[in-house]
């Protein structure tokens, strides 16, 4: 049966298909004002490349960036907060940290973009105590009532319940969800307890406000987009890529959108990391660099690292939910370029999208952007994007650089274009140091793999600028995210919250670690159930969350075979200590450790796409894929006659020495003179010095 993947970009949709056939790949503008027409429109498409009808397709997995859009668009739903009596402020209060401690103009996100306003915020009596989460004041329910009665008045129909210490029981929050529900039926309720199991209050609340911040207007896209598909004739199964990268269903994404912050990004990071398996390369950068955005990922020896809980933040928002560990910037093919009132040369984070597009796009765009300072270049090819199926205007790309840059710098427009050039790698580089060198990781030992439709064209200059061993472009480099969405698993997770001083623990104590592990198997694994996955098919793990006492925030540690006792309890101690000194390049083996939650991790594996081999060199030359020659002018400021290739046609083998631009539909990859690009097994190409290869 053929399955689908689509990855939904803010300037492109990518789409690969794997049938009997074979594979197949697509690229569609995204359609920004419903992304569902232009995910339909590319299903379509795909199946009538590779000849089969679009009822055939089995499965389809989703990478999305509309929840992730709503919060950098502040354009989500108008919400109101039930909490507990006094910690109506929690949201506005926040950690009392300063973002930029030496800034007397920084912004404070949760401040003046708060995702429930103050005057929405209701506090009710009740009160549940630690440790034990004994009721000592029971919930009002009339409160309640009258704050459904506010929020109907005021138009209100996404609501967050968000109560202290519900994390060591919900009662409270549950029946307060019960009486939301009889007063504004239908509308679109968060529990703490739900998304964010843990302690810490601000946190718990940030994340549950932030679900129902983002929740209706993604569960209508997701909902909407299913139903399209099927009105298509697409009666497959739907799956959502989550920020962790796991897979899991449309209706557990729209009652918990949080888990799909990072949608988009997850399936390049996890394409990348399985590129990089093909190649024989453990240590791999991930730089994936689409139309507005560029994802920066490390990955050490095929490990694909999950974000400390302390670090998730959303658009300024702390968000408790488990994300791949990546650096997002504003840099992209879509990317504006502008001089600043003060003169100053900048580009980013602003991006022209896909609608108006790149001056070159002729949809009325008249800024320069990072694709238009590439024609400019003779790095792309006007008449061959997407294999030609976009035609581009040089003219106007031209006319844009020359009018908003090289005129107001008195520059020439060769030279503003490559100060276009220069200022992007510049900013990539600096976001590739913040995940590598700032983490204690040498880039020396690691390759560079950049991907999106614009990766390839920055590879090796990204290689240079932080000293990266080699460069690897991945089979398609501009559906590279499209295919990491066929190569990853079914995964839910829970949590919960248990505060133990493990050292000092008993029978007692082993007894609620126990029956907490038993619950929260038995709670992933019925989401597996319904997802139709049998038992013996299922791998739950559970993780300790712990730190030493008194510690801000926890690492994770793994949890001994069999039941917790007093003969493996140390297990878990020592795998703390172990972490922290990873971490943080020390440990006190001999301080307390507290247990504070508890994480189950369900996974079911799924079919993972086969790429196959292209054919071995025969011998013969690499020019059997020469296209034509064109003048290109490079980082040094070098303009060359330089041969295109059809990357098509490269066989494994196939050594092009730079100067040279490979082509293909989805993307271009640039070798630099000095530079030679070898084809390896699969399609992928190695590009590293001459002399190297």
């Amino acid at each position: 049966m053929a399955r689908i993947g689509v990855d939904v970009g803010g300037t492109n949709t990518d789409l690969v298909l794997e049938t009997g056939a074979g594979v197949f790949y697509h690229k569609v503008p995204t359609t920004l004002k419903n992304q569902s027409i232009g995910v339909v429109e590319g299903v379509q498409g795909i199946c009538a490349m590779a000849g089969i009808e679009p009822g055939e397709v089995e499965t389809i997995v989703h990478g999305t960036t509309t929840a992730t859009n709503i919060t950098i668009e502040h354009n989500g739903s108008e919400c109101g907060m039930i909490t507990s009596e006094g910690f109506r402020d929690i949201l506005h209060i926040g950690r009392h940290k300063r973002p930029h401690n030496f800034s007397l103009h920084f912004d404070v996100p949760w401040q003046s973009q708060p995702l429930v306003k103050r005057r929405n915020r209701i506090a009710v009596s009740e009160r549940i105590l630690p440790p034990t989460g004994e009721i000592e004041t029971p919930l009002d329910e009339q409160a309640v009532r009258d704050a459904c009665a506010l929020f109907r008045k005021r138009g209100i129909d996404s609501v967050v319940i968000g109560f202290m210490f519900a994390f060591l029981n919900d009662a409270h929050e549950q029946r307060a969800r019960e009486i939301v529900l009889e007063e504004m039926p239908g509308a679109y309720v968060t529990l703490s307890s739900e998304v964010a199991n843990v302690m810490r209050e601000y946190e718990r609340f940030s994340t549950a406000a932030m679900n129902s911040y983002v929740g209706p207007k993604t569960a209508f896209y997701l909902r909407d987009l299913e139903a399209k598909l099927r009105e298509a004739g697409v009666g497959s199964k739907l799956r959502i890529i989550q920020s962790n990268g796991g897979v899991s269903t449309v209706e557990a994404c729209a009652k918990r959108p949080v888990r799909i912050l990072m949608s988009g990004p997850a399936g390049g990071v996890i394409g990348g990391a399985s590129e990089g398996e093909m190649v024989g390369t453990g240590n791999v950068i991930t730089v994936d660099i689409g139309g507005t955005s560029a994802d920066i990922s490390t990955i050490p020896d095929h490990q694909i690292k999950i974000m400390n809980p302390r670090d998730t933040y959303v658009s300024g928002h702390p968000v408790l939910t488990p994300m791949i560990d990546l650096v997002t910037i504003g840099a992209g093919g879509g990317s504006v370029a502008y001089v600043d009132e003060a003169g100053g040369f900048n580009v980013g984070p602003r991006s022209a999208g896909s609608e108006p597009g790149p001056a070159c796009y002729g949809r009325g765009g008249t800024e320069p952007t990072v694709t238009d300072a590439q024609i400019v270049l003779g790095r792309l090819d006007p008449d061959m994007a997407l294999g030609g199926d976009l035609q581009l205007d040089a003219e106007l790309s031209r006319k844009a650089v020359e009018e908003m840059i090289a005129k107001p710098l008195g520059m020439s427009v060769t030279e503003a274009a490559l100060g276009i050039i220069r200022i992007i790698n510049s900013n990539m580089a600096l976001a590739i140091r913040s995940n590598s060198v700032a983490r204690g990781v040498d880039p020396r030992e690691f390759s560079i793999m950049p991907f999106g439709g614009a990766g390839p064209l920055h590879g090796v200059a990204l290689a240079e600028a932080v000293s990266a061993k080699e460069v690897i472009v991945p089979v398609a480099p501009g559906i590279t995210a499209a295919v990491g969405l066929l190569k990853t698993d079914l995964q839910y997770e829970h949590t919960e919250a248990l505060v133990i001083e493990l050292r000092a623990a008993g029978s007692a104590e082993f007894d609620r670690i126990n029956a907490a592990v038993s619950a929260l198997r038995e709670r992933v694994a019925a989401e597996l159930d319904a997802d139709g996955i049998a038992r013996a098919e299922q791998h739950v793990e559970v993780i300790a969350e712990c730190r030493y006492h008194g510690q801000g925030f926890e690492l994770r540690a793994s949890m001994p075979e069999g039941p917790v006792s007093d003969d493996n309890v140390s297990a878990i101690t020592d795998s703390f200590h172990d972490q922290h000194h990873l971490d943080y390049g020390y440990s006190y083996r001999e301080a307390e450790v507290e247990l504070i939650t508890l994480r189950a991790i369900a996974t079911a594996k799924a079919r993972k796409i086969e790429i196959p081999k292209v054919a071995p060199t025969d011998g013969s030359s690499p020019d059997r894929a020469l296209m034509f020659v064109r003048t290109t002018t490079f980082d040094d400021g070098q303009t060359l006659e330089t041969p295109r290739y059809d990357r098509g046609k490269l066989f494994a083998g196939d050594v092009v020495n730079g100067p040279a631009i490979l082509i293909q539909h989805n993307s271009t990859t640039l070798v630099p003179p000095g530079y030679a690009a070898e084809t390896l097994a699969h399609g992928n190409t190695r590009i590293r010095p001459l002399g190297a290869v």
